[in-house]
């Protein structure tokens, strides 16, 4: 027959419990940040490997576009002289490379300084309500 001291040595007490809750909850942790690692791992490792290939395509690509300039320049060379058939793609790479970089200098002038303008006179307007409202 159990008497009272057994039966409080026999069952855990609330000090007991909460330190098995405490572990245990210590134990998952360590285990969703140990998965975590892991699949950050994995997607580090995938994402070094596409940047690797997309590096190694566009060397490709660029080779790709040398060697169609000369393919244009060979075939204007059958009609044309040869140095004069060269000046017309090289002035021709000049023109586009010009009218990029003025394109890119009106974009950038569009968007600096990078200071999100309306997004601070919306939270400035915002702020004008509350505190007016706050006040009523």
């Amino acid at each position: 027959m159990p008497t009272p001291e057994t039966e409080t040595r026999a069952q855990p007490g609330l000090g007991a419990a909460a330190k098995g809750v405490a572990e245990h909850a210590s134990a998952i942790a360590r285990l969703e940040i140990e998965l975590a690692t892991m699949e950050l791992k994995k997607k580090v490792a995938a994402l070094g490997l596409g940047i690797g290939l997309l590096a190694g395509a566009l060397a490709l690509v660029l080779y790709g576009i040398g060697f169609l300039f000369a393919t244009i320049t060979a075939a204007l060379a059958t009609f044309l002289p040869v140095w004069l058939s060269l000046l017309i793609v090289t002035l021709f790479l000049f023109a586009v490379a010009g009218l990029l970089a003025y394109l890119g200098q009106r974009y950038v002038s569009r968007g600096s300084p990078p200071v999100p303008n309306q997004a601070i006179d919306e939270a400035k307007l915002t702020t004008q309500a509350l505190k007016g409202n706050g006040n009523r």
